[in-house]
């Protein structure tokens, strides 16, 4: 990796939080776990040298790479000219329209930088066109909070497992990155996407946003406080979800969320 930088005159970028996977036995994880065949099409994030776009490549119908350095967009046109099936794309993907991609029935395969996992999961399980699944390399932190059961969960597991089913498929040392990282990371499989039906999202999301705007409050406080809504009423409902009236938002379930969103009514803003 030290090497192709030397001959493209490049440094990893910083700021964009470059940190290329070095690891062969990594990358044959993620394909591994991918599950690929000739029918399927990727898009994959941050593709940097190409090194996974050439293994998906070789694998799979059509990939489309989304890379925002503009210097490793002219790299990877050079690194993959002999690949007929990939498709690159010059943009930052927080800001490109699902639609731009134009595929159906995609997965999404990415080693994505750490400030990106977040905001780019969110973006591709509320897609209009969501993908089949999603297998990223993210930090292994961050995998094991979307990955928590009750009492340990948060608003982003909550975020994650309404929509999907999400699994750790194994940890990645920090040295299977270059530059090496200061935290190690993981290989997470985000499966079984869905919009769940007869769920009036806007208001799913409201409470539970509500209900962990401080965490080490009491979940009755934090709803009346952010949603105006009396005690007695959320009492009333979370007695009615089979849930202690002291509960803390940590301790709820998807499910629980689910059946509180219910049972729970208030003026909606």
């Amino acid at each position: 990796m030290k090497n192709l930088f030397k001959k493209y005159h490049l440094k990893p970028n910083k700021r964009l939080g470059q940190n290329f996977l070095i690891s062969r036995k990594v990358l044959r994880r993620i394909i591994q776990t991918a599950e690929l065949s000739k029918k399927d099409a990727v898009l994959e994030i941050g593709p940097g040298f190409g090194i996974l776009t050439q293994e998906l490549a070789k694998k799979v119908k059509k990939v489309i790479a989304v890379e925002k350095d503009k210097k490793m967009v002219e790299i990877l046109k050079k690194t993959l000219k002999d690949y007929k099936n990939v498709e690159i794309i010059h943009g930052d993907i927080l800001k490109i329209q699902n639609s731009k991609f134009k595929i159906q029935n995609y997965k999404v395969i990415a080693n994505i930088p750490y400030y990106l996992t977040s905001p780019l999961i969110r973006l591709f399980l509320e897609a209009e066109n969501p993908p089949q699944e999603m297998v990223l390399l993210i930090q292994k932190e961050v995998a094991q909070r979307i990955c928590s059961q009750p009492p340990k969960m948060s608003l982003l597991a909550v975020s994650v497992q309404f929509y999907s089913q999400p699994k750790i498929i194994s940890y990645v040392s920090k040295k299977s990155f270059w530059p090496q990282p200061k935290v190690d990371s993981a290989i997470i499989r985000i499966g079984q996407i869905k919009k769940p039906k007869n769920i009036n999202i806007k208001k799913f999301f409201q409470i539970v946003k509500a209900g962990f705007s401080s965490p080490r409050k009491q979940l009755a406080n934090n709803l009346s406080q952010k949603l105006n809504i009396g005690r007695e009423k959320i009492k009333k409902a979370l007695t009615e979800c089979g849930l202690d009236i002291k509960v803390r938002a940590q301790n709820l379930s998807v499910e629980d969320w689910i059946k509180l969103s219910s049972n729970l009514s208030f003026d909606k803003r």
